[in-house]
């Protein structure tokens, strides 16, 4: 394990030699020095976690140091000693940067507690950059797998409107990877160091939503036991995923108006008026324009949310993808679940490609995991491809796409067919299952012992 290199800079040799006797432990590193310069030396190459720095000293003084080894390394912690504290020069010195400010004399106890503070501090800056890193990594637009040229298309305007702070309106079927468009705009803009928080729409009832996007105060309402932060707040600077909006109450979507225009809101059950700096993403697989026209939807909202609109295809009108986004998938799967499998046969992505996929892109995923997972040999076959589909879409499968004629009609297990109307209800709610069961016209007891039931056969996928 690394260890936390510390530089300590005090003309004082006594203060000096005591303080590196203190500091020397495993996991640390301690280096003293009695003037600035030879600090900044070994602060040069970037590797020292901490500088402890005495305000008074010849030659260059704690705040100028603190300023050079701050200009050397912008995420380094610096922790100020002196015996001639006042509020002044500790406000200076938070200002120039300084990440403590300790008074001499000082107890042993004392410099441990601001150390290790300064230390975590360190320690998480490092993780978050990594994080990001990674995230950027995970996002970026060649992990939308596809070579269509509808996907091409889609690229494109992520890649133009990323940069901006504009509004976007995300539009696609469930499944279509709607969310992925979101991550990966936030991951290429300026506010990909900042949170992005996301909030769907669709699960939740007006009440909930509201206290989820404006966070409420103690008492607000019933169960209101102490104060919730809002998932605006939560992403200030930062960006915030609006999943399935038309499915928002219509007096909340008064409330979000008002947000996006004057970039403030209350908490629930407070007047304090907040302020906060939101970049809006919004997707919905509804035709947002008929919801208008049926009054579900505020033609206000709408225009403010669709400054830059982004549309992702089905999967059906980008048929070519399909290969490659299985071999994806299969990759994927297989390193996570450390799988003999390593390769499907092009009889078997040939299926794929014929297949229509209701549920698109978040569909196949689910059955090439399924394929990778209960996979017994390296290689995927038609026939494992075919036992993974649906019964409906098997026969559609073995032909080309296009009209059934009479002579390739199959009857069908009226069973197969309810299955495959649950899951279609499932995706067109984002999974949501109350509002799928209302929609259905049955318990969601019902709904859940069907799913239950059928995925114990391996007849249904997760949603």
């Amino acid at each position: 394990m690394a260890k936390n290199k510390i530089i300590i800079v005090d003309d004082d040799d006594f203060m000096r030699d005591s303080l590196m006797e203190v500091l020397d432990r495993p996991g640390h590193v301690v280096r003293g020095f009695a003037r600035a310069s030879r600090a900044l030396e070994e602060l040069a190459d970037g590797s020292a976690a901490l500088l402890l720095t005495d305000m008074r000293m010849p030659e260059m003084d704690g705040m100028e140091l603190l300023r050079e080894a701050r200009r050397l390394d912008p995420k380094l912690p610096v922790v100020m000693m002196t015996a001639f504290a006042t509020v002044e020069t500790a406000v200076q010195a938070m200002k120039e940067g300084a990440f403590d400010y300790v008074m001499k004399p000082f107890k042993a106890e004392e410099i441990d507690v601001a150390v290790e503070r300064a230390l975590r501090h360190r320690r998480l800056l490092t993780e978050n950059e990594f994080l990001r890193d990674e995230l950027a990594k995970k996002f970026r637009i060649g992990d939308f797998v596809g070579k269509s040229g509808a996907m091409k298309k889609v690229f494109e305007e992520i890649r133009q409107a990323a940069p901006s702070s504009a509004t976007v309106f995300i539009r696609g079927e469930s499944g279509v990877g709607k969310e992925l468009a979101a991550r990966s705009i936030h991951a290429q803009s300026p506010r990909r160091d900042k949170p992005l928080v996301k909030v769907n729409c669709a699960a939740l009832s007006a009440g909930v939503l509201e206290s989820e996007l404006f966070g409420h105060e103690r008492g607000a309402f019933t169960g209101a036991d102490k104060r919730r932060i809002g998932r605006f707040e939560m992403a200030d600077g930062g960006t915030l995923f609006l999943d399935e909006v038309s499915e928002m109450d219509l007096a909340l979507q008064g409330k979000l108006l008002r947000v996006l225009q004057e970039k403030e809101f209350e908490r629930v059950g407070s007047s304090e008026t907040l302020s906060v700096d939101v970049r809006i993403l919004a997707s919905s697989n509804r035709d947002l324009e008929k919801s208008i026209e049926g009054g579900a939807f505020r033609e206000d909202l709408y225009y403010r949310l669709n400054v830059i609109s982004v549309e992702l295809p089905p999967l059906r009108e980008r048929r070519e993808d399909v290969p490659d986004l299985a071999r994806h998938f299969l990759a994927r799967y297989r390193a996570e679940e450390g799988s003999r499998v390593r390769e499907i046969s092009d009889d078997a992505l040939a299926l794929l490609e014929r297949y229509n996929w209701p549920g698109n892109v978040r569909e196949l995923a689910n059955v090439m995991e399924r394929l990778v997972v209960l996979g017994r040999d390296e290689r995927i076959g038609a026939e494992q491809v075919e036992n993974a589909l649906p019964k409906t879409a098997r026969t559609a499968a073995k032909t080309s796409p296009g009209a059934a004629s009479p002579a390739r009609f199959e009857p069908t297990w009226l069973e197969d067919v309810e299955r495959g109307h649950i899951l279609a209800t499932l995706l067109h709610f984002g999974g949501a299952r109350a509002k799928s069961a209302e929609a259905l016209g049955i318990s969601e007891r019902s709904l859940r012992d069907r799913i239950k039931r059928w995925q114990e056969a391996g007849k249904f996928p997760e949603v």
